[in-house]
């Protein structure tokens, strides 16, 4: 019994032990399970997680989102503004996770229009739909689900309407929490300078225009861009003309918003703003108050020229046809264009915020400046449109000049013989089947160099110019051709004029087309009188500059000086000699030629100073049949060369009705603009 007694608390010893020990090798059991877990998990982010994870934490943080630059202005050379940039007030809309929720995003569309814009936007502003407000959105759906979208550029914020009202700001300002992901941002808008008729700009196709970046056109535009990378989708970049000429220079640097966002990129407070850099300021070589009389006068003189009133006038009914033009005034000693006008033009605020197709529709065949590439007037189809020669037209007589320098430095003829008599007619060929004759078979008897120049003489020109040149440099073989480029070239035809502007035709030579149709005696006798050469109206200027200046291709410039926002300047822009021809050719011929450029031109004789000048009426054949264009080019004064003007109207006729008035008038508004300077330069009116 008593050992019954002591053996009970051993016994429950042992048990107590037994028990604790369970205990402990649970707990061990457990902590091995957990650690186990631990390692595992741990394992699982080291090794199959760590790049997510590892992108994850590069997210949470912040998150920098581009602004646009405010684009540099545009002024002339007397710091008028041409084309600036208006900021104004824009709602945006941000893409962020979480906005599948189309009730939401539709409620918020719809409040937008009927709680902010339909109440407070500025008068006769336009105010988006909220179906165009969903739409504007692009998050992949649109507000009656009528089509799919997939959603594009994430993180760029989406405009929803430009130019708010102080009244629409506060409201949305007041209420953030309920109008959320929308922000208010300062955007700029490209304006340009309205002429005096309020319907077209000016300077419209020199300047160009802005479109968006999105655009393929402008991606494939700027693909070789090294400044291409900082573009963003939703800006504006040149698309043609100055603005797309001086682009780096006009843009500016991008600015800079920087959110916070949390670990799944929401936004969680206010951004950080770097503001952008303004681009800098163009100040150009165009002259407004020229401009704006040189685009009225081509307006003016083609109305002119269609009246019904010259029905019955054999010399202007042949320019009734008429319905586009184009003029430029180059200096001679600079190279500065003070005018380059186009007509028709347009208004170049027409793209602002994207053009409507009607628009473009109205305006497609002369958007292009026709002064330095193919533009057309509208007619109403395109088979129309082939009736009608584009504005890269044959030089005419214009040519003539020059063709009589290239004989007297070839010594086919001696400059101040009358050497030539002219009959009328001349031909050529075997057996003399071809033959040419002057405008109305005019003939003009015994003449030197300077009258061949003076009458116009096609027949002297083919007979003492055309048929010796063939016959030196090659016959009917193609070295007649090279060796007739080269001479070109030397006055900027068949080459680009070294301008810069984008796009720019060098012209056309139709020599070999003709020579092959023909015969290349044939050809080179056309050539003589400027039917197988087609220039830009530019490269006329300069050929006319460089004529004046007896031998120097100056660079035509239009921008003066470039400075930044600050008017600091940062280049000056100084002229550059292209090339230097004039030792090639003795003063002799030089004084020659300019002597003969004397040909009858409506409005010329008028001016108070004396002036060079060369009419010409180049035939073209079009699907409507055979055209004339009037051609012309002038310098003034003969003395002291300042100015040189060229004018092109297709279907214009004679250049002596259909051309020279509106480079009278361009002369005497550069006069006017510049103090006299031609007269005061030219000493008045005297025989010469």
């Amino acid at each position: 019994m008593k050992s019954s007694i002591l053996d009970d608390p051993k016994r429950n010893e042992i048990t107590r032990k037994r028990h604790f020990s369970f205990r402990i090798n649970i707990f061990f059991f457990i902590m091995f399970a957990l650690f186990s877990i631990l390692i595992g998990r741990l394992a699982i982010l080291q090794f199959v997680q760590a790049k997510d994870l590892k992108a994850a934490e590069n997210r949470n943080g912040t998150k920098p989102i581009s602004i646009a630059p405010i684009r540099g202005n545009i002024y002339d050379s007397k710091k008028s503004p041409l084309a600036y940039t208006i900021p104004v007030q824009s709602l945006f809309f941000r893409v962020e996770p979480g906005q599948q929720n189309e009730d939401q995003v539709i409620a918020l569309a719809r409040r937008l229009k009927s709680d902010v814009f339909d109440k407070y936007a500025k008068p006769n502003s336009v105010s988006p739909t909220p179906e165009e407000i969903v739409i504007a959105m692009d998050l992949g759906y649109d507000i009656n689900q009528n089509e799919t979208k997939a959603p594009s550029y994430n993180w760029v914020p989406r405009k929803i309407k430009s130019d708010l009202s102080k009244e629409e700001i506060a409201y949305l300002l007041e209420r953030r929490d309920e109008f959320k992901w929308l922000e208010v941002t300062e955007e700029s808008i490209r304006t340009y300078e309205m002429d005096d008729d309020g319907v077209t700009t000016i300077a419209t196709q020199l300047i160009g225009y802005l479109n968006k970046y999105s655009t393929q056109t402008a991606q494939n535009m700027y693909k070789d861009s090294p400044e291409g990378k900082d573009y963003l989708l939703s800006e504006n970049v040149g698309f043609d003309g100055i603005e797309r000429m001086y682009q780096n220079e006009l843009r500016g640097k991008n600015g800079e918003k920087v959110y916070p966002v949390d670990a799944v990129m929401r936004i969680t407070g206010r951004a950080d703003v770097s503001a952008p850099v303004k681009g800098n300021n163009l100040f150009l070589s165009i002259n407004k108050d020229i401009q704006k009389a040189a685009e009225r006068i081509l307006e003016e003189h083609i109305k002119y020229l269609r009246s019904p009133t010259h029905a019955n006038d054999e010399y202007m009914k042949v320019g009734m046809k008429a319905s586009s033009g184009f003029a430029v005034a180059m200096e001679v000693d600079t190279g500065r264009v003070v005018t380059m006008a186009n007509y028709p033009d347009y208004d170049a605020n027409s793209w602002t915020g994207g053009m409507l197709s009607s628009t473009y529709k109205e305006i497609e065949t002369y958007i292009s400046n026709g002064s330095i590439k193919n533009a057309k007037s509208k007619y109403p189809d395109e088979k129309e449109n082939a009736k009608h020669p584009s504005s890269i037209v044959f030089m005419g007589s214009t040519i003539k000049p020059l063709t009589v320098l290239i004989g007297l430095k070839e010594k086919f003829f001696n400059g101040y013989e009358k050497s030539y008599y002219d009959s009328g007619s001349f031909s050529f060929g075997k057996g003399g089947t071809s033959t040419i004759t002057n405008s109305g078979k005019a003939a003009y008897g015994s003449m030197d160099a300077a009258e061949a120049i003076e009458h116009s003489s096609n027949t002297f020109m083919s007979e003492k110019i055309g048929i010796p040149f063939w016959d030196k440099y090659g016959r009917e073989k193609p070295a007649v051709t090279a060796k007739w480029a080269e001479y070109l070239a030397k006055f900027g035809m068949g080459v680009t004029t070294g301008s810069g502007l984008p796009g720019e035709f060098a012209g056309s030579n139709d020599f070999i087309k003709n020579a092959q149709k023909d015969s290349y005696q044939s050809a080179m006798v056309y050539a003589s009188w400027g039917q197988n050469e087609k220039t830009t109206t530019l490269q006329l200027a300069q050929y006319t500059a460089t004529l004046a200046s007896r031998g120097k291709r100056m660079k035509p410039l239009f921008v003066d000086e470039i400075r930044d926002y600050k008017g600091e300047l940062v280049q000056k822009i100084v002229p550059e000699v292209i090339e230097d021809s004039s030792s090639e050719f003795s003063n002799t011929d030089w004084n020659t030629i300019i002597h003969g450029m004397k040909s009858s031109a409506e409005g010329i004789e008028d001016l108070p100073f004396n002036v060079a000048r060369k009419t010409g009426t180049s035939t073209q054949d079009v699907a409507g049949g055979k055209v004339e264009n009037a051609v012309f080019i002038a310098f003034a004064p003969v003395e002291n060369p300042k100015l040189a003007v060229a004018v092109v109207v297709p279907e214009g006729g004679f250049g002596r009705y259909g051309a020279s008035p509106i480079a009278a008038k361009i002369f005497q508004a550069y006069d006017a603009a510049n103090d006299g300077i031609l007269t005061k330069m030219g000493g008045g009116k005297k025989p010469w």
